[in-house]
């Protein structure tokens, strides 16, 4: 086997990416040096935080490069090895390129056991996913027991692991999703006390009011956008919100035209704090160990949506964007 499968991305989209951003090709295998794996990947994660990478502005992380691979979270088998810290057989996640077979540096990658959780949980629940919910609820959100969070995007990777925490910590929970069986999937699987379908409502301001009778304490921001702006409305004094991401924005091609957040933070002396897991690199061991605690104890529930083979990475990328993943979108190999 001296070639692999690769997924490139071939031009920078402008607005919503379509299957012709995305380029495969085969590429070499290296030889392994001293130091190396060979790894055959098993899960790729996607996620709505990539469509940045696709852009060459300015973020906090840099662009992807045009015809090089695209890279995520992946669960890979280690194949063969040069390096004394992992032994063929062993599982390891780490963000690598979507390719189905390569050579990779052992620095970066994290051994993970099958036996403890299925090898997709150290893409969702156990891995950045479960670490981005744990760490922006309890390191900004600071929830004290009583208060009311509110999620957007709750249905998400992200947004179905926070309202948990939340209840495990005492907090009353909201949830904001896009289908009525998303709606019940809240409150039945993951103990949100209420739920709330945007699609459906026609004055979301009022309805946040009715879900939220005692105003919103936390609000947990996967969305952005209009939704956001109606809870704005219903903050408490001290509130605090949580900007941990905004897909309803990340395809727009023009600026979008928002109403001032300021007048609503000084009126309620409220607080907005934007994030990225990797802000808390210190803090990843704490959180891993506390989430496979409440996982183990039965406290945490998981859901995925799982695709099915290489070609189809791109097209699950591209569902994200519609609502069609229940929970962490990834992808078997």
């Amino acid at each position: 086997m001296n070639t692999t499968r690769t997924i490139n991305l071939k031009n920078r989209p402008k607005g919503k990416p379509e299957l012709t951003d995305f380029d495969f090709n085969t590429s070499e295998i290296p030889k392994l040096k001293e130091g190396d794996v060979l790894l055959s990947t098993k899960y790729v994660s996607v996620d709505p935080y990539l469509r940045g990478r696709m852009s060459d502005a300015p973020s906090y992380i840099p662009p992807f490069e045009l015809n090089k691979p695209i890279v995520s979270g992946i669960i890979a088998e280690v194949l063969e090895s040069k390096n004394t810290n992992f032994n063929q057989g062993d599982f390891v996640s780490g963000m690598l390129p979507w390719k189905e077979t390569q050579v990779a540096k052992a620095d970066g990658l994290m051994k993970v056991d099958p036996e403890k959780a299925p090898l997709s949980a150290y893409l969702g629940i156990l891995g950045m996913t479960g670490l981005t919910a744990y760490l922006g609820l309890t390191e900004i959100g600071k929830p004290k027991k009583g208060e009311t969070l509110l999620v957007s995007g709750a249905a998400g990777a992200v947004g179905s692991v926070v309202g948990q925490i939340g209840k495990i910590l005492g907090l009353k929970v909201v949830g904001i999703a896009g289908t009525n069986e998303k709606v019940e999937m809240l409150k039945s699987e993951f103990g949100f006390d209420e739920a709330i379908n945007y699609k459906t409502t026609e004055n979301m301001t009022e309805a946040i009011a009715n879900a939220c009778p005692d105003g919103v304490d936390i609000y947990f921001d996967n969305v952005g956008g209009e939704i956001s702006e109606a809870v704005l409305f219903n903050i408490n004094k001290f509130s605090r919100t949580v900007n941990c991401g905004a897909i309803s924005v990340y395809n727009n091609t023009e600026l979008p035209k928002s109403i001032s957040v300021q007048p609503f933070l000084v009126k309620k002396s409220s607080s907005m704090q934007g994030f990225v897991v990797f802000d808390y690199v210190d803090k990843h061991p704490e959180g891993v160990k506390q989430l496979t605690e409440w996982l183990s104890q039965g406290k945490l529930k998981y859901t995925e949506t799982i695709r099915e083979g290489f070609e189809n990475i791109p097209q699950a990328f591209l569902d994200l964007f519609e609502g069609k993943n229940k929970g962490k979108m990834v992808v078997k190999l």
